[in-house]
């Protein structure tokens, strides 16, 4: 499973929780049903928006980057999101991402120019297939800048030529840096091989990101499909607007936190299904942590010596939930009665125990654990990029370590600045 990561160059916001805690959710069940999930996930650490915010912040990208990986494990470690089997980064797959571009090259499938190169999209036949688009009704919706280096307008780049001051690496087209879609593609293939079972993302990423992704990668392996199933979460709201860094509109999970328990923000989101948007609001999460209370009493000790509180059908229900296209708020309802049967079994002298057992492995594949509320737990630290001194300084306890013997593809060059 390869789940598209972030670019760290600001805080987790509740809007990457939301499609982190997901597929987390997703993985959990595969692994409660008996398969075993190796789980990758990137991060995007080159990015105008990381050469962006590294100069405004008076940083390199490198101490940028580290601050805000480490924000993103402290935030999902707080709320119960697994780590996935390998974190690999861009900067760290140079290598495979220039062969990759070479063996495009080499098919007829890109093309070098003026220090670029970019995928021919005319070479892809069923190009489009993953956001149901044609090349014309792509060049209508978009907004394209005029690019006489292109030989078709929905050409896209996979290697941008090195502009001063920004980093670059050398290549057999000159320094520059790798594009945005084939750094996924390079890292899919050197950690999870040509096909994929599960690629996940937020909705956001179909077009173009993910039909880039295919095109790429079956143009390259001649392997199809490049992932048997594709997942895309719905995306978080704030009001009518997507929450994202670009529109402003965040509240972060450090900010939630504060006010909920992990607990309380997952089932929140699970109460939506992960196809469908969610409008965020203190209103709904706090009524979810207001609901949890319930579990929290339905798993207190004592036991009643009357007949056993049934469980197995909450069991079926929430099984069958979860095995229709991942039906979570079904599967958190089923969870809710369990808890409310509980309650109402021990006040009329029923024995709990395995009720009690039932509830906590159904809440661990929603990975819950209702141990507390706000705060019980700790909080991930604040961001620290206003505090320079903290910049780099993040802890690492804990961090996957990079694969060993891998070639280190060297430090980035700067264009227009001596080595």
């Amino acid at each position: 499973m390869y789940v598209c990561g972030v670019t760290p160059y600001s805080s987790t916001h509740v809007g990457h929780a939301l499609s982190y805690v997901m597929f987390d959710t997703l993985r959990r069940y595969l692994e409660h049903k008996g398969y075993e999930v190796r789980h990758v996930q990137n991060f995007t650490d080159i990015d105008d928006k990381i050469i962006q915010r590294a100069q405004e912040s008076g940083v390199s990208e490198d101490e940028l980057v580290e601050e805000f990986i480490g924000d993103y494990f402290d935030t999902m470690d707080a709320l119960n999101i697994q780590r996935a089997s390998e974190y690999p980064r861009a900067t760290r797959e140079i290598p495979r991402i220039i062969d990759a571009i070479s063996g495009l090259i080499d098919r007829g499938h890109a093309y070098p120019a003026a220090g670029d190169v970019y995928f021919r999209v005319t070479s892809k036949d069923d190009y489009g297939k993953l956001s149901h688009r044609t090349l014309d009704s792509m060049i209508a919706g978009a907004r394209i800048q005029v690019d006489e280096n292109k030989e078709h307008p929905m050409d896209f780049v996979l290697w941008k030529g090195a502009k001063p001051g920004e980093p670059s690496w050398e290549s057999p087209w000159g320094p520059g840096r790798p594009g945005w879609h084939i750094e996924c593609t390079a890292m899919s293939l050197e950690y999870l091989g040509e096909q994929l079972d599960i690629h996940g993302g937020g909705q956001d990423l179909v077009f173009p990101h993910h039909e880039n992704e295919i095109a790429q990668s079956e143009c390259y392996t001649g392997a199809k499909p490049f992932s048997r199933y594709w997942m895309h979460n719905g995306l978080l709201q704030l009001g009518s607007d997507k929450m994202s860094k670009s529109l402003g509109n965040l509240v972060s999970v450090v900010e939630a936190l504060e006010r909920y328990s992990p607990d309380a923000i997952r089932l929140y989101f699970l109460s939506s299904h992960y196809r469908s948007p969610l409008a965020y609001s203190d209103e709904g999460a706090a009524a979810v942590e207001r609901s949890l209370e319930r579990v929290r009493r339905a798993l207190i000790p004592g036991n009643g010596a009357g007949a056993e509180v049934e469980a197995d059908t909450h069991r079926v229900r929430f099984a069958a939930a979860m095995d229709d296209d991942l039906n979570t708020p079904q599967a958190v309802a089923a969870l809710f009665d369990l808890a409310r049967d509980i309650n109402r079994g021990r006040d009329a002298g029923q024995s709990v125990g395995s009720g009690q057992a039932a509830l906590r492995e159904l809440g661990a594949v929603l990975g819950t654990d209702f141990r507390g509320p706000p705060g019980s737990r700790g909080r991930p630290r604040r961001d620290s990029i206003h505090r320079p001194a903290g910049i780099g300084a993040h802890r690492t306890a804990g961090r996957p370590p990079v694969r060993p013997g891998r070639p280190d593809p060297g430090r980035p060059r700067r264009a227009g600045r001596e080595p």
